[in-house]
């Protein structure tokens, strides 16, 4: 496996390098080259308390050797996970639990996961549930620049009322309430405000890349992976393969 960063766009080098010699583009890219020499280097310096997207969609698509550096780096902790599950005991998001490093989580579907229910039910772990489409959305409007976007999805349900648990109290009260959301009626049909999401750090799952960043998804492993390199602020790709 191999880690790039990236934190900005490659659409205007991209085209530069259309007119530039085969020798120029080689230095260019040696020069801006985005890879880092393993897992642990490209996640180091991701603070404590960040917003951490993480792509994949039940067990495929997961950046495997991403979340084990996370998980060995002790001093990154108190994150709120964004991610479609919370993978299961031990595999995928499930070792960020055991080790106590997620603060929230940010999910469509929590399941299979005994440790994350224990945590979230003792009041240890904050959880936002979100419809699965809505979270993907929430994600495509984050990276285009989208603050908020209206959806029929959840209305008239308690995603629209509010008041689901976040973060329940040791004895078992309600600590943290979601909120209700605004609603606005168009066609005569009742839709909720959703705020798109950003992440301080985005780490992904790709099949190839080359050494300036571009990635190319392959087959279901695109699932959440592709909106949220677009949603976080720098993302992080875990990659089989590097191209020219």
């Amino acid at each position: 496996m191999v880690m790039l960063r990236t934190a900005a766009t490659s659409v205007q080098r991209r085209f530069v390098r259309k007119a530039m010699t085969p020798q120029a583009i080689g230095l260019l890219r040696r020069h801006y080259s985005k890879l880092y020499p393993s897992a642990a280097k490209a996640v180091e310096d991701i603070p404590s308390g960040s917003t951490v997207l993480f792509g994949g969609f039940g067990l495929c698509g997961v950046p495997e050797r991403l979340i084990e550096a996370v998980r060995d780096n002790s001093s990154i902790k108190n994150l709120t996970a964004v991610s479609n599950n919370a993978g299961i005991d031990g595999v995928g998001l499930g070792q960020l639990l055991k080790t106590r490093q997620v603060k929230r989580m940010v999910s469509s579907y929590v399941g299979e996961n005994k440790e994350f229910a224990r945590q979230y039910l003792s009041g240890e772990l904050e959880l936002e549930l979100v419809p699965q489409g809505t979270l993907a959305e929430k994600l495509r409007a984050g990276g285009a620049g989208v603050p908020a976007f209206y959806t029929a999805t959840g209305f008239g349900t308690a995603v629209q009322l509010g008041g689901t648990p976040i973060k329940y109290g040791k004895d078992g009260s309600v600590e943290i309430a979601a909120p209700a959301r605004e609603v606005r009626e168009f066609d005569g049909r009742g839709y909720l405000l959703e705020e798109g999401i950003r992440g301080d750090f985005a780490l992904i799952k790709a099949w190839k890349a080359d050494e300036m960043g571009n990635l190319v998804f392959r087959e279901s492993a695109n699932n959440f992976n592709a909106p949220m390199a677009t949603a976080g602020k720098i993302t992080v790709a875990e990659v089989e393969e590097v191209v020219p």
